[in-house]
């Protein structure tokens, strides 16, 4: 399945957008760990909070789902490889991961996922990448490390690791997935229709591995401790549902649409440096200097990999002649 690589000059009006959909989800997913973790202190299991954020958010999607139930017929892989890959296997595999090694181990090696993207296009698909993008990549992963503090706790788990190393497989599946018929015009798959039944076939799966039927619901009905401050867990929920997955996925998507996969990976790492500002906003977990610097790095390398690779565009006339125009040239000079 192609990647496609962006030829268009960073002029391109859709670039900002794909930009700013792309912080948004960022900020979205970012959200979603503040949100799960009171419900997750308050009794509920991990993966009982993860399978009533995608059954949640398949029944919001559900209407969007009958509108676009020509997708079942014509594009069936696309939609069950994004509900296994973008949905069920992100979330399945890290929660697995992190039963077995530090959450900050996991974490760094999911967003590898960026570098994946990167090396899937250069090496399988033989594309040239922007040496700058790829720069900003390692400049990200980098500053990651920082932010999550990955020297405070290595434990070598070599299943631990395979299972976060999958977790970072399932991202790239998801950003893959997403860009798939980006540049198809009028005949592009639907990316709302794509998210919805992601998500029904996502929540199917995790019913399999959650098991809802033995979560505790009467949590759902109390409180949950918000930094000292008692929150209805229900409200809790709504966000995790309504902001931190069905905007998440919905901006995300769409913004891989309108970037490139690899530019839209290396943004969503902001993730990360928005989940440690929130918890320490409204969870009191305070942020070390090195976590500081991290962050503002991961920063630095998601702007300069997403203002060197140019956004997408439809192709350029082939009549051009053979030896092609001096900025098609230059471009070329700067590829790896």
């Amino acid at each position: 399945m192609p990647v496609h690589m962006s030829t268009s000059s960073a002029g391109h009006p859709g670039r900002g957008v794909g930009l700013g959909l792309a912080l948004g989800s960022a900020v979205a997913f970012g959200g979603s760990g503040v949100a799960a973790k009171p419900l997750i202190e308050a009794g509920l299991d991990p993966l009982h909070v993860v399978w009533l954020r995608v059954a949640g958010a398949a029944l919001v999607m559900l209407p969007l789902a009958v509108r676009h139930r020509r997708l079942v017929r014509t594009r069936p892989a696309l939609l069950a490889g994004f509900g296994l890959l973008a949905v069920a296997g992100v979330q399945a595999c890290y929660f697995a991961s992190i039963s077995r090694i530090p959450v900050g181990v996991a974490l760094l090696v999911e967003y590898l996922a960026p570098a994946l993207v990167l090396g899937w296009v250069r090496f399988v698909q033989r594309r040239p990448v922007t040496r700058a993008a790829a720069l900003g990549v390692v400049l990200a992963v980098g500053g990651l490390a920082c932010v999550v503090e990955v020297w405070s706790g290595l434990g070598f788990d070599v299943l631990g690791l395979l299972l976060a190393l999958g977790a970072a497989c399932c991202q790239v599946g998801y950003f893959v997935l997403s860009d798939q018929g980006g540049d198809a015009g009028e005949a592009a798959p639907a990316p709302l229709g794509v998210i919805a039944y992601g998500l029904l076939f996502g929540a199917l799966v995790l019913t399999v591995v959650a098991r809802p039927w033995g979560m505790d619901w009467s949590v759902l009905g109390g409180g949950a401790e918000l930094d000292g401050t008692t929150v209805a867990a229900s409200l809790l929920l709504g966000w995790i549902v309504l902001i931190a997955t069905v905007v998440a996925y919905v901006t995300g998507v769409l913004a891989v649409r309108r970037l490139s996969p690899q530019v839209a990976g290396v943004v969503a790492c902001l993730e990360a440096v928005i989940a440690t500002v929130l918890a320490w906003v409204l969870l009191g977990e305070h942020l070390s200097a090195p976590q500081i610097i991290g962050g503002a790095v991961v920063l630095c390398g998601a702007f300069i990999a997403q203002t060197s690779t140019p956004a997408k565009a439809p192709p350029a006339p082939v009549a051009r002649g053979a030896a092609g125009t001096g900025s098609e040239l230059s471009e070329r000079g700067t590829s790896v």
